[in-house]
């Protein structure tokens, strides 16, 4: 399971929210694999909530392809109560990017790489841009009143306790700090490639349309990003978190979601397959 295989030449793929707490992702994980050494992969955030987890999967990954570009979702983040590691907020994203580092693996805070494969030069843009409570729900106004509604209807995401945005005043702020800080250095890259943006999170409202508790979609992304793949010449767009793993089209540009997710979500509607998204070349996203 998990070997990919294919013609000849190397490989842009991705996955994301593989959650190998679950023993049924961790034996999933422990079989990715590609047949040629000199692909690469993007994985797309929630590897897992304790640190030591991350590291083992992506450390097993890095030995097993050429690159591995890794973006934090909110579970990384997480400030988990059995997680030895008790950063909270900004210090937990620094320690991670430490730790990838140490292992060959590159992050947001790192040079762009470029791919050199075919349909190359693109430059594959690792980001890190959390949300701000914008993706407002029909006739709410503000992120207060939105966030009642869904106290109200029962939803609530995990991050609201786990998740801190030391030394932020909150995520929203955190948000708009990492986004400020992405633009500077996405108007800095070649403004003669392509890229392909990397977030755990969808750049665009439109994926969360079809979620099965709306009032969710306040913890999945930020209106600020809305035309980030026609400014930055994106050829693809790859993200995570909703456990959604489909394809969607804006403005010509695929949005691809390459989740694993829970164990209860693809047993019940299948392994994603292949569970790695072929990326690059991109005749493969048509």
């Amino acid at each position: 399971m998990g070997t990919v295989s294919r013609e000849a030449g190397p490989r842009l793929y991705a996955v994301s929210d593989l959650h190998v707490a679950y023993g049924d992702n961790h034996g999933i994980v422990r079989e990715l694999r590609s047949t040629d050494r000199r692909d690469w992969l993007v994985v797309a955030g929630d590897v897992a909530e304790k640190a030591a987890d991350v590291e083992w999967a992506l450390r097993l990954l890095a030995e097993r392809f050429a690159t591995v570009v890794w973006v934090p979702g909110n579970h990384e983040l997480w400030t988990h109560p059995d997680d030895p590691v008790r950063l909270r907020g900004e210090a937990r994203y620094r320690h991670l990017v430490e730790l990838c580092r140490s292992i060959g693996v590159l992050t947001p805070e790192d040079p762009y790489p470029v791919w050199p494969g075919p349909d190359g030069p693109v430059t594959v843009a690792p980001l890190f841009l959390l949300y701000d409570y914008s993706f407002l729900p029909p006739g709410v106004t503000g992120a207060k009143e939105a966030l009642a509604e869904a106290e109200e209807a029962g939803v609530m995401c995990t991050d609201e306790i786990l998740l801190h945005p030391d030394p932020h005043p909150d995520r929203a702020q955190w948000c708009r700090s990492r986004i400020a800080y992405t633009r500077e250095r996405l108007d800095a890259c070649d403004p003669e490639l392509p890229t392909v943006l990397v977030n755990h999170f969808p750049l665009v409202r439109e994926p969360t349309r079809i979620l099965r508790h709306p009032e969710f979609a306040l913890w999945c992304g930020t209106t600020a990003t809305a035309d980030w793949h026609r400014r930055y010449r994106a050829a693809t767009v790859v993200y995570g978190h909703l456990h959604i793993p489909r394809t969607t089209w804006h403005d010509g540009v695929p949005h691809r979601e390459v989740s694993l997710g829970y164990p209860r979500e693809w047993r019940a509607r299948g392994l994603p397959d292949p569970l790695l998204r072929e990326i690059l070349p991109r005749r493969s996203a048509r």
